[in-house]
């Protein structure tokens, strides 16, 4: 679950089921009680109707437990000092950052310092979309070591400087049709 949306979505499904819960949280569903597994089908169908996905099996939740993680101190670390990467998701997962390395790896096809980079570049591009923002502006807010190092990162990743790319942007918006 990526967003509050998600979670009011989840929330909506377990009344409709008469399915009491204690808590809906990013990526997570706290019961009342245990279910079924035909009321477990019913979730998974009614979520899926609403482009949601269950995931019931440990390393699926895993993995989306570190994609949150992940997500989090991407998104949420405006121009603080980003804490140690490694600490960071071993207290967040509860497991040694060692084994959900290996683990989050063989499952993805990509390292989690990767999967970081993508992460990172993923939120540049919107913040640059929204033009709000210099490209100083967006180094600092993701704790960038300065300009060159996000704009070297960014064009690995994408192909493209993050001053074409906002070019690219601006004129797919002013010219919706030729987009």
């Amino acid at each position: 679950m990526e967003s509050e949306r998600c979670k009011t979505i989840v929330k909506e499904e377990l009344n409709k089921l008469g399915l009491p819960y204690d808590s809906v949280e990013l990526g997570e569903v706290e019961l009342k009680e245990n279910i079924s597994n035909e009321e477990l089908q019913l979730v998974g169908a009614a979520l899926k109707k609403s482009g949601l996905e269950l995931i019931v099996d440990n390393t699926s939740q895993l993995i989306e437990k570190i994609k949150m993680a992940i997500k989090h101190l991407v998104y949420c670390s405006d121009g603080f000092l980003r804490p140690n990467t490694s600490e960071y998701l071993s207290k967040r997962v509860n497991y040694d950052y060692n084994y959900i390395s290996k683990i989050f790896s063989n499952i993805e096809g990509i390292t989690i310092e990767k999967y970081i980079i993508l992460e990172r570049i993923e939120r540049v591009k919107k913040l640059l979309i929204t033009g709000k923002f210099s490209l100083s502006e967006i180094a600092y807010m993701l704790v960038y070591s300065s300009v060159a190092h996000l704009s070297n990162q960014f064009k690995k990743v994408t192909g493209l400087t993050p001053f074409v790319f906002r070019q690219l942007m601006d004129t797919r918006y002013q010219n919706p049709v030729n987009a």
